[in-house]
């Protein structure tokens, strides 16, 4: 595995740091376009909000596992984590986030909006995976390269997790209690709380 400082790699490092407010765009445009709205349909709000809570879930699992680490700004490294989602692919905190707004623009019947969304969450995320993997190499070396060439980056492999597993670097990690899960999680949550209480208006006015 080559780890090489381009531009992308770059890029990601600049936006790892600012993660936190990459989906204000999108966030914005879902509260405020009415441009290529569906028509109402109980369908299509159930389906947004089962795909909203699918990626919380997948986010609440992910935590449950990497504990309060998932929420640093700085390039502080925690323990290798291969337990859980973790187990399946490398990035499912990202893959997580990705669902619950494409989630969000369903539920607000801009269907149209969820596959830029998936495009522009999905480049900005990928910029940063390269620039987190540039540091976990050399931080972790040989530890970090056997989970790199056994875990997929984003879509789960065809095989099973037992054949993926092998070394002690893939065995399950020790989970956090739920309640602190909880309670790492609990800015997302909120959100997600919020955010639907702003299209419940939006669709009263």
């Amino acid at each position: 595995m080559r780890f090489q400082p381009d531009l992308t790699t770059r890029v990601g490092g600049w936006l790892f740091r600012r993660r936190t407010w990459l989906p204000a765009p999108v966030a914005l445009a879902i509260l405020t376009l009415r441009i290529g709205q569906a028509p109402p349909s109980a369908a299509l709000a159930a389906a947004g909000v089962a795909i909203t809570l699918a990626g919380e879930a997948l986010r609440l699992w992910g935590v449950h596992h990497i504990g309060v680490i998932s929420r640093t700004r700085s390039d502080r490294l925690g323990p290798l984590v291969a337990g859980g989602p973790f187990g399946f692919v490398r990035n499912p905190l990202y893959a997580g986030n990705i669902a619950l707004w494409i989630g969000f623009a369903v539920t607000a019947r801009l269907v149209w909006l969820a596959p830029v969304i998936f495009v522009l969450l999905g480049a900005e995320y990928h910029a940063i995976v390269r620039w987190e993997e540039d540091l976990l190499g050399s931080r972790l070396g040989e530890a970090y390269r056997d989970y790199w060439s056994r875990v997929p980056r984003w879509f789960p492999a065809r095989k099973g997790r037992k054949d993926r597993e092998g070394s002690a670097v893939s065995a399950p990690s020790a989970a956090f209690a739920w309640r602190e899960t909880l309670f790492s999680e609990r800015g997302t949550l909120i959100a997600i709380a919020v955010g639907y209480l702003l299209l419940w208006t939006k669709a009263r006015f």
